[in-house]
């Protein structure tokens, strides 16, 4: 008979998941800034009369462009990642506003338009510019 021993793990903890109360955490809050996020641009788009409208929308207007200005700096430390997608994002906020403004073109549901669309142009050039990287380096 052959008798199998477990070893004990050096560290004092096996790694397995439950052991780290807040691994889960970091998902569990990009979802819910995502949910956020959405019910912002739905409810400007829709122009429903909610005392939340204001402030999700607001979320959307800086979250939106300072994620996909965020993906795109990977290279940054963390900190000085988020302090440059959120500057990024105020201002390509105010470029949208003053764009529209000058050529008199000015509305809350185009303005909302406008950062969605240059938001997810920004996240989808991301693989693209990897992709092409990659391929350039093959080369090389």
């Amino acid at each position: 008979m052959q008798t199998i021993r477990i070893k004990p793990p050096s560290s004092g903890k096996d790694g397995g998941p439950g052991q780290d109360p807040g691994r889960g955490l970091f998902p569990l809050l990009a979802g819910a800034a995502v949910v956020v996020a959405g019910v912002g641009a739905f409810l400007a788009l829709n122009g429903t009369d909610s005392p939340l409208r204001g402030p999700f929308t607001l979320f959307f207007l800086l979250a939106a462009p300072a994620s996909a200005l965020g993906a795109s700096l990977r290279g940054l430390e963390p900190f000085a990642r988020t302090v440059v997608s959120v500057a990024g994002a105020i201002a390509i906020d105010l470029l949208i506003a003053q764009g529209m403004l000058a050529v008199h073109r000015w509305s809350v549901t185009g303005g909302i338009v406008v950062v969605t669309v240059i938001s997810a142009v920004a996240l989808l050039l991301i693989p693209v510019r990897r992709q092409r990287h990659r391929t350039a380096r093959r080369r090389a």
